[in-house]
């Protein structure tokens, strides 16, 4: 009897070992932020840096209600990425679609993958080689604010480009 137990312990730490992992695609955290090979993040101050792609170019685009279309904050927003992705060949990104909390799961997922899709192309349009880009959609998984109404839902209507670091050996 005592195999059950030991087994059950072994698949809850397993569980829980897999929980804690807060790295996603490309090794690029949940919160945002790049792991990178040495998991070291940046000053804004510094225009090779993460943090300034972030919080100083901006890593993300909104989109009006039940659309993919690229508004012109949003080109302004990708023209800065595309130049500043150019620019630093050794960083990779992932492109996060999102969707508010309106529709179905399956909507939301095909809409998020329309808005990272839309961010991609106009990547690509800029430079930006493919090899270096990937995409992947949430819906309404992963929302910033939750709430119904639009100050919530015009904030979870995005993409974010994330970055990873490393590419360089």
């Amino acid at each position: 009897m005592k195999y059950p137990k030991y087994l059950t312990l072994v698949i809850v730490a397993i569980t829980m070992s897999a929980c804690s992992n807060t790295s996603g695609p490309f090794g690029v955290n949940r919160n945002g932020t790049a792991s990178g090979e040495l998991g070291q993040y940046g000053s804004p101050s510094d225009p090779t840096s993460p943090a300034h792609f972030q919080e100083i170019l901006g890593d993300r685009i909104f989109f009006l209600v039940d659309d993919a279309t690229l508004t012109l904050d949003a080109q302004n927003t990708l023209n800065r990425q595309a130049e500043w992705l150019n620019n630093n060949l050794d960083y990779r990104a992932v492109i996060e679609g999102h969707a508010d909390e309106r529709g179905t799961r399956e909507y939301n997922l095909a809409l998020g993958a329309r808005r990272a899709n839309a961010t991609l192309e106009y990547l690509l349009a800029r430079g930006v080689p493919e090899s270096r880009l990937q995409t992947i959609s949430y819906g309404k998984e992963r929302p910033i604010e939750i709430c119904s109404d639009e100050s919530c839902y015009s904030v979870n209507r995005r993409a974010v480009t994330l970055l990873e670091t490393g590419l360089s050996g």
